[in-house]
């Protein structure tokens, strides 16, 4: 008697040409329903409907066709045991060779902004995962494809071993399976999470799961393997992220633009800015009338930092900041768009490589830390700062202009890993201090990298000063306003020194630490 196989998917890509192989090759008799079973009809190739295979009707709209025991016990049955045999022969249940079936396009459909929930629910496959994880389970008599993209290497087998596949072969599409429907029980979770009505963003369960897009070289170090999943079945974030010129990203530069993106979106692409980042930490940020106006500044802030630097711009890439993008060895830039004058003069520095990203907002919901035993969520750090919520504590009063000034500094300290100290003036970094061990350390050394320019100069600090001395030694470098969060027990002795040295200072009542 013929193998079988049961062809049921979605996704129909390749599929055509793989059953035509099945059957024409080695010699398969196909089952299939719905649309997956009229495309192959239309190709002229031989294909039983599974509701004439089982003798029942597709019911309920087409939810109950795959769920029957005709279908489910050629999947689980097993050819080692006598009974299974027997009990098969008993109830006409023809052994399965292969399941081919990937599923109902979920995530596809709830990207809709727009789609209820009905519309939602109703691309919940059921039986398709069903029947990939009975047969995942039962690898050692069958094999199970998930992906279109195992359809030649399946046939490969085949071929080499005289019409059958390998033990190895069957089991690692058997973990690819359930990775899937992992993967998709996942998506699904996490949309009805999403639907809540309760306080807290997290969920009592959290998963993850992702499909690799690319093996790295390594990771932080040449002695760590390393890859890149992308989450979801769409690409999004980087992943949807388009590599003009370059080489392939490491490990360390997806880290580093991720941190990037983060800064630069604070700023509305309005108004042009530009943040170069070095190890997560941005060593150059600023905001100008132009886009090259921007980087320009956001360089000379600290151009010997920037050697080898990220940068991430708010705007399309002309031509007059391409060329300024140039005259630097640099890793990674980032923009929206890259206009084609500019890509010209970019593609004469074809080492640096060149991404853009038109959606640099869309940044995951939560942040994920791996520890011992278990895993750390959080919800990402994308409160909207408003000076409106501000406090302002100090007898001497800030103008609009120093406002603006202390927010952008603000914006940028939130993005430095703790204890952050940022310098700036003209909306510009002039000096970051960034994850010292004491916040004095970190003052200490914004002040020292900002020189001479610190004299009237602004100061935001990601934490609360818990003794005067921060406040002090910057009002000894000539800082004239200050920004931060408050909440100290001691918080009156910051202000008193504050007014006693004629600094303005202001409490967001909100902090930013960046372990």
């Amino acid at each position: 008697m013929a193998r079988l196989a049961l062809l049921s998917v979605s996704d129909k890509t390749g599929l055509i040409e793989f059953a035509r192989q099945l059957v024409e090759e080695f010699g398969f008799e196909l089952i299939s329903s719905g649309g997956t079973a009229s495309a192959i009809k239309a190709a002229q190739l031989p294909v039983i409907k599974v509701s004439d295979y089982t003798g029942s009707p597709e019911i309920l709209g087409g939810r109950v066709k795959t769920l029957h025991p005709r279908i489910h016990g050629g999947i689980l049955g097993r050819r080692d045991i006598a009974q299974d045999l027997t009990e098969m022969e008993a109830n006409q249940i023809r052994p399965l060779d292969l399941v081919v079936v990937n599923l109902y396009p979920f995530e596809q459909t709830i990207a809709n902004p727009n789609v209820t929930v009905a519309e939602a629910i109703e691309q919940i496959d059921i039986g398709g995962p069903a029947m990939l994880r009975a047969a995942a389970k039962n690898f050692a008599h069958l094999t199970v494809l998930s992906n279109p993209k195992h359809y030649d290497t399946y046939l490969q087998e085949l071929r080499q071993n005289n019409g059958e596949t390998s033990l190895a072969f069957r089991q690692k599409m058997a973990g690819e399976t359930f990775a899937l429907t992992n993967t998709y029980d996942s998506a699904i979770a996490s949309y009805f999470a999403s639907l809540s009505d309760e306080e807290s963003p997290l969920p009592t369960r959290f998963s993850f799961s992702g499909e690799e897009l690319q093996t790295l070289r390594y990771g932080e170090n040449p002695h760590q393997k390393a890859s890149w999943y992308k989450t979801g079945t769409q690409a999004s974030g980087w992943a949807a992220a388009t590599k003009l010129q370059g080489k392939e990203l490491s490990y360390n530069n997806l880290v580093d633009l991720e941190a990037a993106r983060r800064i630069i979106v604070e700023f509305d692409s309005s108004e042009p800015a530009a943040a170069i980042l070095k190890h997560t930490n941005p060593c150059g940020v600023a905001v100008g009338e132009t886009l090259a106006e921007a980087y320009e500044k956001a360089f000379n802030a600290d151009s010997t930092s920037a050697f080898g630097g990220i940068v991430a711009l708010n705007q399309p890439i002309d031509a007059v900041t391409a060329k300024a993008l140039t005259e630097t060895f640099l890793e990674c830039i980032v923009a929206p768009e890259c206009e084609p004058e500019a890509r010209e003069i970019l593609a004469a520095k074809s080492n640096i490589r060149v991404l853009t990203l038109p959606d640099l907002k869309n940044g995951p919901k939560q942040t994920v830390k791996a520890i011992a035993g278990g895993i750390l969520v959080q919800a990402s750090d994308d409160a909207i700062d408003s000076p409106d919520t501000w406090q302002i504590v100090t007898e001497k009063q800030p103008t609009p202009e120093q406002m603006a000034e202390l927010l952008f500094a603000w914006k940028v300290s939130k993005h430095v890993k703790s204890n952050a100290i940022v310098v700036t003036k003209n909306r510009t970094t002039l000096g970051v201090g960034a994850g010292q061990m004491n916040r004095v350390g970190s003052v200490q050394i914004a002040l020292e990298q900002a020189k001479e320019q610190a004299k009237g100069g602004f100061l935001a600090s990601d934490g609360f000063f818990p003794f005067d001395d921060s406040v002090r030694t910057a009002a000894a470098a000539g800082i004239v306003a200050i920004v931060q969060p408050g909440g100290s027990l001691r918080d009156k002795d910051s202000i008193q020194a504050a007014n006693e040295l004629g600094l303005v200072m202001v409490m967001t009542g909100i902090r930013h630490f960046l372990h």
